[in-house]
């Protein structure tokens, strides 16, 4: 009982995990990297799909990204949803070709996404208490329930608490790693 209910919460805290790094993915730092473009959608014969669906998108130095679209027609179509993605970008079209420079970080702006990602921190060790408080309940529910001991209870929720601990100091190595990315120059 106490084990299903223990599996259940790991695998709701990798979840959150999961979560928290494919948001800090999102958060540009001064390098180019493909899976900046990941979450930019194109209007394809009606409908919309991922950048990756309709091109190729590579790293040509440290500070440009070329995406080259598998269809001429599309070229345009690209540079207007890069363009008005969130990422502030302006892409310049040769040919076939999508140039996409990434601007140096300012100072400023580097300490503005630092709070975006302690944000993003903070949004992940809350989602990992949520599952803690939610597997916490489950076991008391088996207390009342008689399908369990106060022994097996406490015992359950000290393995629950260690589960949490683990993950909630994830999150924070994930936020440091982020936070020295974000602050080199």
């Amino acid at each position: 009982m106490i084990a299903n209910i223990k599996q259940d919460a790991e695998k709701r805290m990798k979840k959150s995990i999961e979560s928290l790094k494919s948001e800090l993915q999102k958060v540009r730092t001064g390098r180019a990297h493909t899976s900046l473009l990941d979450h930019i959608t194109v209007e394809y014969y009606g409908s919309n799909v991922p950048l990756s669906q309709v091109a190729n998108v590579a790293v040509s130095d440290a500070r440009t990204l070329t995406v080259t679209p598998w269809e001429k027609t599309m070229v345009s179509k690209i540079e207007k949803a890069i363009q008005t993605s969130d990422l502030g970008l302006n892409p310049a079209t040769s040919g076939l070709v999508i140039r996409v420079p990434l601007p140096a970080l300012t100072e400023e702006r580097r300490k503005d996404l630092v709070k975006v990602v302690r944000h993003e921190g903070e949004n992940a060790r809350v989602a990992v208490r949520n599952v803690r408080r939610d597997a916490i309940a489950d076991i008391k529910k088996a207390l009342k329930e008689k399908s369990i001991s106060e022994d097996e209870q406490r015992k359950g929720e000290e393995q629950i608490q260690k589960l949490t601990d683990q993950y909630i100091a994830e999150v924070d190595k994930a936020l440091q790693s982020k936070e020295k990315e974000l602050m080199e120059m």
